[in-house]
């Protein structure tokens, strides 16, 4: 009988409070099928570890780390990067496929946004033009809510997501408590969300307010407002309340911002050298308020994203089932696919784990539905709320303490040894 063929399981993007979760549904889903899949690697730092030949034997870890992998969260577990394999740069595909070669590796899952889509699509398709036996198949991930398609077909949301909605809507709850006592002083609290330039994420703060008996504007980079319209929304809303908040995205139009971009091309707005938050309560305070008081800012940075405490119980749970249905997928001998997440139709929120083409979804981006922005483009409506309520959950997630402290995994540094002679990545030369 053959032995069966090895695993490489790597990330890339930034992370989330759940990544490790889809992670260990690849690593346990492999682990009980010893007849299909054999030793498990992960890719140390996502691609870039495939292409340094630094893969970490997660078959070798105790079984009772890899279960903490639940609630640990973001990249710390086996390092995510954002690195783009580009379609000319032939050399690093070829040392891809020269890694896979040397360890005997016959799967290859890929966790990560549409990016990462686009790799695990271009490593199939050479292994494939290559005779090699290599099934790839993808993971869904981001906080951005960004992959797939705006009709929802391909996917319904992105493990990553409800999580940092649900970050949303309890930082707004408290937020909102911080602003009713502090507005004699200080009457306008602008806070400032991820998203690049997808409302996703600043939409959730709609979600601690669905009454909206706040005095709550958000403002996402869709909505099209200037400095001056806003300004002009702010006003009317603290004549009215005397008080405002203001959740405000990342890729509002301010103006110029000295942008710092990845190596995706992406901007990064919390590189770059103005943040909308401060432009908007610079703007706010140099144009006046109809109050006595100043704007005052907030600016989370990736505590949004990797804030295990906020972690949603839905996301939780499906990262994990997406990932072990990314490994059914291919023990079932099915190559070039994405697991995914498809809601089921009626009242009651309930999902589906199928597949899709990875070609459909490499490099695709969703944009947030232009209906689901309110008339006063400060706002979202109530169909956006009937989407995004169910994927923050109901509980708190149970994470297990030590001396008061949160416990994550923690692997031992067994790595294969390494056969092939050293490579610096094309990107790095």
């Amino acid at each position: 009988m053959a032995k069966p063929s090895n695993v490489i399981v790597a990330q890339s993007g930034g992370p989330t409070a759940v990544i490790n979760n889809s992670l260990r549904g690849v690593a346990e889903t492999c682990r009980a099928m010893p007849g299909v899949f054999g030793t498990v690697y992960a890719g140390w730092h996502g691609i870039e570890g495939v292409l340094k030949e630094e893969l970490l034997d997660l078959s070798a870890q105790d079984p009772r780390e890899i279960a903490l992998l639940r609630t640990t969260p973001a990249a710390g577990a086996i390092g995510t990067c954002r690195y783009k394999l580009k379609g000319h740069q032939q050399e690093d595909f070829e040392r891809v496929l020269d890694v896979i070669q040397a360890h005997n590796v016959g799967y290859f899952f890929y966790i990560g946004g549409n990016d990462s889509m686009d790799t695990a699509h271009k490593v199939s398709q050479l292994a494939a033009q290559r005779g090699l036996d290599l099934i790839a198949v993808g993971v869904p991930k981001t906080v951005d809510n960004d992959v797939g398609d705006s009709a929802f077909k391909l996917i319904d949301h992105t493990p990553g997501y409800g999580s940092v909605a649900r970050y949303w809507a309890l930082n707004i709850q408290n937020a909102d408590q911080e602003n009713a006592g502090s507005c004699p002083a200080d009457p306008v609290l602008v806070i400032q969300a991820m998203g690049r330039r997808i409302g996703f994420i600043p939409a959730a703060a709609r979600l601690a307010d669905p009454d909206r008996q706040m005095p709550l504007l958000i403002v996402l980079a869709e909505s099209r407002l200037t400095l001056a319209a806003l300004a002009d929304r702010v006003n009317d809303t603290l004549k009215q309340h005397g008080r405002a908040v203001v959740v405000v995205s990342e890729g509002f139009d301010v103006g110029k911002i000295g942008e710092s971009r990845d190596s995706f091309g992406h901007i990064e707005f919390g590189a770059s050298q103005v943040q909308a938050g401060q432009a908007v309560i610079n703007y706010l305070n140099h144009v006046g308020l109809p109050v006595p008081g100043s704007a005052r800012t907030n600016i989370p940075g990736t505590d949004q994203r990797h804030a295990m405490m906020y972690a949603s119980t839905v996301d939780l749970n499906e990262a994990y089932l997406v990932g072990r249905k990314a490994v059914e997928i291919a023990a079932a001998g099915e190559n070039g696919w994405m697991a995914t997440i498809l809601r089921q139709p009626g009242d009651l929120y309930a999902v589906t784990f199928d597949q899709v083409p990875l070609e459909e979804v490499a490099n695709s981006e969703r944009t947030f539905p232009a209906a689901w922005i309110a008339a006063s483009q400060v706002d979202v409506t109530d169909e956006f709320v009937r989407y995004a309520q169910p994927l923050i959950g109901f509980d708190w997630p149970a994470i297990p303490t030590v001396n008061g402290i949160q416990r994550f995994a923690r692997f031992e540094p067994v790595f294969a040894a390494q056969t092939l002679p050293a490579y610096v990545p094309q990107n790095y030369r």
